[in-house]
Order: C-alpha cells, then structure tokens, then sequence
C-alpha cells in the first residue's frame, strides 16, 4: 500500500491531534454553487474526490464488539482533495487544500457476530453534512494467536450542497491482531460513489468505483485513540478517532 504524500501523514496527524483540543470553527461558504463550470470529465473526477472524502470510514478494527460492547468516539478525518477541481466547482471560493470534516461515532455490538455502526459529521471547511451507517459481519472471532477477520457493508449521504446529491455504498474485508493495549489493523474494499448534479447544471449523474485499501492502529489505555490512513481512488484521507471501546 503506497500513499503518494508522506507530508499528509503528519498534516492529517497534527490536523486531528490539535483540533482534539478545539470546537470547529466557522464553515466556509464552499458550496459547490459553480458546477457548471465543470465539463462531465472534470464533474467525473470531482464525484472521485467527494466519493473518497465522504464514504463511511469505520475508524475501528476488524474484531467484533460482543453482545455487551460499545465504541464511541469523535474522529476528524483529512482528504487530500484535487483543490483546483474545487475552486472552479465554487466559483473561485474554495480555498482550502483538504476536505476536512468533523464526526460522531457509535458502534454497537449484537448476537450472532454481528456489529451496527452509526455516524453524523460535519464539514470543517465546507458546507457537507455527511451520515452514515454500517453492519458488520465476524467472519473470524480471532484468539490468542489467531487474526480477527470482519466483513463490513456501509453506506453514507452527502447533504448541505444545494445543486448535488452524493452517496456512496461500500464493502470491506478487514483483519486485526490485538497485541496488549495495541491493535493494529488493516483492509481492502470497494466504494461505489453516485453524483447526482441539479438539472441547471447541464450535467448528467455520474456512477464511479473507487477501490480502498487502509491501516489503522487502536491504542486502548482506557481512552481509546484509533489512527487510519486510506487511499481509495487517488485519494488519501488520514484520519484519528478519540472515544471510548470495550
């Protein structure tokens, strides 16, 4: 697994590290009010960004919860988005090299392998609202010396864009290892993103796969602090998750 740009680790890192201090501040009015500035490749390329920026990131291993489990958390999450894409989609008013959002997030655990996931972000430095929704499957319970494997599908919708309608279905094959207070772990999927442009824009919806690959370590010391990095398309997102799990 290959991210093409070694400064996001540490940016996405201090991004999400300092911001675990603050409350968000004031939203940009970046709304992507100009997209009939795009032609249908460039509105293509640009339902590949929203689509690796937006769709469900888990943030948590591949072992199941239990019946008795429980993750909550808030994460914020960085995409090294095509910015100049942006700032034409926005009539100049996208300034911002990332797309940053801000999130709530529950899990669940339930009989039968099974683990529910909910989460409601918000956009940093833009005008989204993102929610989304997970069910995980245990296909491996893991053990002393054994991995755990899960299979997850998920979905996400993208409000608070007047003229686009984005959401995107996934599916992921994920394994983990707990060793102690550390839990590394790591995945591939598949994001299937659908655009969907207001009519006055002379645009037509777009469908795009993205396939995802990510790793992720969970330090457990009663607080829980989960960090992830993923390039789904072209895209990286880094992204770390404070809350509590058991």
């Amino acid at each position: 697994m290959t991210f093409t740009n070694s400064r996001k680790t540490v940016t996405g890192a201090t991004l999400v590290l300092g911001s675990m201090m603050m409350v968000p501040g004031v939203l940009q009015a970046d709304s992507l009010g100009a997209l009939g500035n795009l032609d249908q490749t460039r509105f293509e390329e640009l339902a590949e960004n929203l689509g690796a920026a937006t769709h469900y990131k888990s943030v948590t291993p591949a072992e199941g919860l239990g019946i008795i489990g429980f993750d909550v958390g808030f994460s914020l999450s960085s995409s090294d988005i095509d910015s100049e894409l942006f700032d034409d989609a926005s009539e100049g008013s996208f300034d911002a090299s990332d797309f940053n959002l801000a999130r709530v997030q529950v899990h669940k655990g339930l009989p039968f392998g099974l683990d529910i996931g909910a989460s409601i972000a918000r956009g940093i430095d833009n005008d989204a609202t993102v929610l989304g929704a997970e069910l995980r499957y245990a296909l491996l319970d893991g053990g002393i010396v054994s991995p755990a494997v899960g299979l997850r599908a998920s979905y996400s919708q993208m409000e608070g864009i007047d003229d686009l309608d984005v959401n995107n279905a996934a599916l992921e094959l994920s394994i983990s290892k707990g060793f102690l207070v550390l839990t590394p772990y790591a995945g591939i999927g598949i994001v299937r993103t659908k655009a969907d442009p207001a009519a006055e824009t002379g645009l037509m919806e777009e469908s795009v796969d993205l396939e995802k690959l990510y790793v992720g370590l969970t330090i457990n010391l009663g607080l829980a602090v989960t960090l992830e990095a993923d390039q789904t398309g072209d895209i990286n997102t880094y992204t770390a998750k404070a809350g509590i799990r058991f």
